[in-house]
């Protein structure tokens, strides 16, 4: 096979991109017949090395679909390498009892994982999380020719077109035209606004620090009013199973202790945090 003799290091995206694409390039596209007998020797047999002269055969596919979403202003190299994902799962799932070529069968997977990543990528605010809001974030990326604002009709034949509602149309345009804006300003900028200064750190709040104190005190001291009013051994029980941060004991520790079933304990203990929760509330 003419794969067989190309360098493993132009069959990695990461490294020189061009010489890749060049390797790709040079290997042969599959006659129908020779994809078939590859196809069902992986499918039946297993055989790995069958379902590698499948994804080898197909990576210059996988490039050429790469480009399509070049303008999103992602590496070249990264969209490539998120698609021959898609190719390898397409290859793992593909049936040849179909009357389909690979080809055919795998641009579903490779534009699948290529989504991902521009999704995960574009933006660090996620700008389409749904089903419906994903579908919209590209199909309006490609229905938009120009760089204006889409006007009513525009916005209007869009929403037809894809079966969704103008307003969500609009809103979706408004974020792909948003900008990306660092938390914090770089070090050399002193004049410019970061979001890092106009945040309130209500931590430092002493009304609300006095507030959770307050309460935690309160919280405390109603439950250990609620334990005091348990006999001896439903106190224990809970002190023992939730109050000891350094040896917290099982249902058969205490079992053992009281010389009942570890059941028992159970029964007990149920018992008592109800007692507790019920004077806790009262």
């Amino acid at each position: 096979m003419t794969n067989s003799v190309i360098p493993v290091q132009q069959l990695l995206p990461g490294g020189n991109l061009t010489a890749y694409i060049q390797a790709v390039n040079a290997i042969p596209v599959l006659s129908a017949e020779r994809e078939r007998e590859l196809a069902e020797d992986f499918f039946y047999n297993d055989n790995v090395e069958a379902a590698r002269e499948l994804v080898m055969a197909h990576l210059r596919f996988v490039v050429h679909i790469a480009r399509s979403y070049m303008g999103y202003g992602l590496p070249l190299a990264d969209l490539v390498q998120e698609g021959n994902v898609g190719l390898m799962k397409a290859v793992k799932r593909f049936d040849p009892r179909k009357e389909v070529r690979l080809v055919s069968f795998a641009v579903h997977w490779i534009k699948a994982e290529m989504h991902e990543y521009v999704l995960r990528n574009w933006r660090i605010v996620k700008v389409a999380t749904t089903k419906a809001q994903r579908k919209l974030f590209f199909n309006l990326r490609s229905a938009k020719k120009r760089l204006a604002w889409l006007t009513n009709d525009e916005a209007e034949a869009v929403a037809a077109d894809l079966g969704v509602d103008v307003r969500d149309v609009r809103q979706m345009e408004g974020r792909l035209a948003a900008s990306d804006m660092t938390f914090d300003l770089p070090v050399d900028d002193e004049d410019g606004f970061a979001p890092a200064y106009y945040l309130e750190d209500r931590r430092a709040d002493p009304a609300l620090q006095l507030e959770e104190q307050d309460w935690e005190e309160s919280s405390q001291a109603q439950l250990m009013a609620a334990l005091g009013q348990l006999d001896d051994r439903s106190r224990d029980i809970i002190a023992s199973r939730w109050l000891d941060e350094d040896n917290k004991a099982t249902l058969q520790d205490l079992a053992d202790r009281y010389g009942v079933s570890a059941e028992r304990i159970r029964q007990l203990e149920k018992n008592a945090m109800n007692k507790v929760k019920a004077m806790i509330t009262a």
